[in-house]
């Protein structure tokens, strides 16, 4: 092509090509000018119809006149070749420019001002352009951004992904609605420059893959990694501006560019919120906070647990606050050892104030520092110094917890402190141990519940007064019960046994009643019952996480879908970076047969606990469900090495092999019945599962019937499992659902 003349063009040099055609650099010899020519693809322009579209959009984007955009100066044709004749930019594009690394934060945020002014003067003429990318992003040697390419803009319509018309680079920064085919408007714009200013502040785009399916699927399923991550000075403004361009959901992204304009241009100046709506909610909001985990300032290690439960008792304490907001110890605790600035730990636990403090023990001597710290600004409100001896601990606690009501002004509810003091040991060595054992239940591992069992019941030795420890040993082998570590019959008797303890020693006690809670709905299936227990624990303790996860699970269990998924957002403004709710607001999406968002909420779970194995297991039959096999056997495995002996997780697998017509994988898992039963319970209701999805109904309500027998908690899920979808319109089921659901 170089030095021929096409029409009046006189071809000089190529600058690139890629899925939309080849620009070369022409001169205009009428007009003495020099311009860029993109020759398109003969596949655009063979189909007439095509073709006068593609006429009829290059000459409404010829119509824009606007300093961001590149001029459009004609369509012409010739019998070889279709193309497109528009001003020539000189400097380089922003994908060469982003090569270099990451941009300075006030260079990306003026570039991606100018794509947006850009695309707004579009907009305002219902020209779409459905391509932004950094490839068609010029920047000229005066840093003017130009958008490249309007001349194959869209108007709004469906717009179907095919792989004619798109290559790798494209579909990194397509839309949810452009990889589903659905019918688009300007915010797909929206999303796309939300991507490239990902990239721009980051250096790499918010969605990677080798192949476009992997980049669809991650479009529709995934959370990008978080820009505090990978470049923790960025302004929390601008982390709202990434996220809400990127909205999954376009009724939850920006709705039009001018409100997307305006936030950048608060970016810029540095204002420490951006829209009016995210202001609104400041003056009356009720006090938040959060108290991080003492840090250890001893020479011994083992100190850890004891700086722990400073900051425990102290949430423990703070929980009792009428009109305080109280961040649940799994969140607050997420953030022990990082080294997050305080305000930015405090925006993402959604807290105006953040307590934070140290301790440093010699012999028996104590200092203890503590200082509580506005996030907006980053000032201290209040901080104190304390020189004790250790058995003065409890009252350093009362005292600490007494400065920031006093500190926040707001007020103490006698009554509730009261039922505070009850249930606390003046054991220090039982309350240590307390400490252990609940750090350890809290990683839902098996190692980590037999070890917890230990100090829970070493601490209950310690002190047989002490409730909590007595709770704690209900909720250990609730889930071993759970996990199928132990046999039901075995696991579940033992927990209401401890709990039954916890609440004769004080009937004030939350945690005692969501334990004897759960211990009624999976092993006695005494549903009223069970209902008012986990009511009563939440009049007790409404910032109680585990209450509102549990009765959430009740709820779930009896098809309450809606409620179930309510207590766990509740669960979640208590305990905000939990990955346990994280993964039971999958269970519940699961139920719903909303598989996507299921995905979507596992993997925030993952995010924050890698190892959280029911979210592996709900991954895998979610992913077998949907038919992503390689997938789904990839996150079973993961739940079975992660889990100790793995007995669950192992007829997990067995299901999944069944579903994907791997007969023999599936029987050979059947024949490891009884080795596995040798050191794990082996879920009956999994092995049903499994014959179901071999289609042999008989044998499936033989499983199901040896599971009522046994008492197998995952028959909770009977009701709305989706795996058993089919199996609930035999004529047998409604039989086998009374002998479990007796009461309804």
């Amino acid at each position: 092509m170089i030095g021929k003349t096409i029409s009046h063009y006189r071809i000089l040099s190529k600058l690139g090509e890629g899925g939309m055609g080849v620009v070369y650099k022409a001169e205009d010899t009428k007009l003495k000018r020099t311009v860029a020519l993109k020759f398109l693809p003969p596949e655009l322009t063979r189909d007439p119809e095509l073709k006068n579209r593609l006429v009829h959009e290059a000459q409404a984007a010829a119509a824009l006149d606007h300093p961001n955009i590149c001029t459009v100066y004609e369509i012409g044709r010739t019998e070889e070749h279709t193309f497109i004749a528009m001003a020539y930019v000189e400097g380089q594009s922003l994908k060469d420019k982003i090569r270099s690394g990451p941009l300075k934060l006030d260079e990306a945020i003026d570039i991606a001002v100018q794509i947006a002014e850009g695309l707004e003067a579009a907009h305002k003429k219902d020209i779409v352009h459905r391509d932004i990318k950094p490839a068609n992003i010029m920047i000229t040697p005066k840093g003017q951004a130009k958008v490249m390419d309007f001349g194959l803009a869209k108007s709004p319509g469906r717009t179907r992904l095919t792989k004619t018309h798109t290559t790798l680079g494209t579909v990194a920064y397509i839309s949810p609605e452009q990889a589903r085919g659905e019918e688009v408007d300007h915010r797909i714009d929206i999303w796309s420059l939300g991507v490239v200013l990902y990239e721009m502040v980051t250096g790499q785009p918010p969605f990677k893959g080798d192949y476009e399916q992997a980049l669809v699927y991650l479009i529709l399923n995934e959370e990008p990694p978080a820009l505090s991550t990978l470049r923790p000075e960025l302004p929390a403004t601008l982390t709202r501006v990434v996220a809400k361009a990127l909205a999954k959901d376009p009724k939850e992204r920006y709705q039009n560019m001018a409100e997307l304009l305006a936030d950048l241009k608060s970016s810029r100046r540095g204002k420490a919120t951006a829209t009016v709506a995210e202001v609104a909610p400041a003056a009356n909001s009720v006090p938040c906070i959060a108290v991080l985990p003492f840090v250890n300032m001893s020479a011994d290690p083992e100190q850890e647990y004891f700086c722990d439960g400073m900051a425990e008792e102290i949430i423990n304490a703070l929980t009792k606050v009428e009109g305080l907001r109280v961040v649940a110890r799994t969140s607050a605790f997420f953030f022990k050892g990082k080294t997050q600035d305080v305000r930015e730990i405090g925006r993402k636990l959604n807290v105006s104030t953040v307590l934070e403090g140290s301790v440093r023990k010699v012999a028996n001597q104590l200092r203890i520092t503590a200082q509580l710290i506005n996030v907006d600004d980053g000032y201290h409100i209040w901080s104190e110094r304390y020189d004790r001896q250790l058995e003065d601990v409890f009252a350093i606690q009362d005292e600490i917890s007494q400065a920031i009501v006093d500190a926040l002004k707001v007020k103490l509810i006698r009554k509730r402190v009261a039922a505070s003091e009850k249930r606390r040991t003046h054991d220090f060595d039982a309350y240590n141990l307390y400490l252990k054992g609940r750090f350890l239940w809290s990683g839902r591992t098996e190692p980590g519940f037999k070890k917890g069992l230990d100090y829970f019941e070493k601490a209950a030795a310690k002190d047989p007064s002490y409730a909590q420890a007595f709770a704690g040993i209900s909720d250990v082998y609730n889930m071993l019960g759970c996990y199928c570590v132990l046999p039901p019959r075995e696991a579940f008797p033992r927990a209401r046994k401890a709990v039954d303890k916890a609440i004769e020693l004080d009937e004030t006690l939350a945690e005692g009643f969501t334990s004897r809670g759960f211990t009624k709905m999976v092993y006695e299936w005494d549903w009223r019952s069970s209902e008012q227990d986990f009511k009563r624990a939440l009049e007790l303790n409404p910032a109680y996480p585990t209450a509102h996860h549990w009765y959430g699970e009740y709820l779930m269990f009896m098809g309450r879908l809606k409620e179930a998924h309510e207590h766990g957002l509740h669960a979640l403004e208590c305990d905000p970076v939990s990955p346990i709710l994280y993964g039971y607001l999958g269970w519940v999406h699961y139920f719903m047969k909303d598989f996507e968002k299921a995905i979507k909420e596992c993997k925030k779970a993952l995010e924050l606990d890698p190892n959280l194995d029911l979210a592996h297991l709900l991954l895998g039959l979610t992913f077998t469900l949907i038919g992503l096999h390689k997938e789904a056997f990839n996150e079973l495995e993961k739940a079975r090495v992660h889990f100790g002996t793995g007995g669950l997780f192992r007829m997990g697998q067995g299901f999944a092999h069944a579903a994907a017509g791997r007969e023999d994988q599936a029987k050979k898992v059947l024949e490891e019945l009884p080795s596995i039963s040798e050191h794990s319970y082996a879920s009956s209701y999994y092995a049903a599962a499994l014959f179901e999805a071999l289609e042999d109904r008989d044998r499936a309500f033989q499983w199901l019937e040896r599971a009522v027998q046994e008492r197998d908690f995952w028959l909770m899920c009977l009701n709305a499992d989706p795996i058993m979808e089919d199996l609930r319109t035999d004529s047998r089921y409604p039989a086998l659902r009374e002998k479990i659901f007796p009461e309804e």
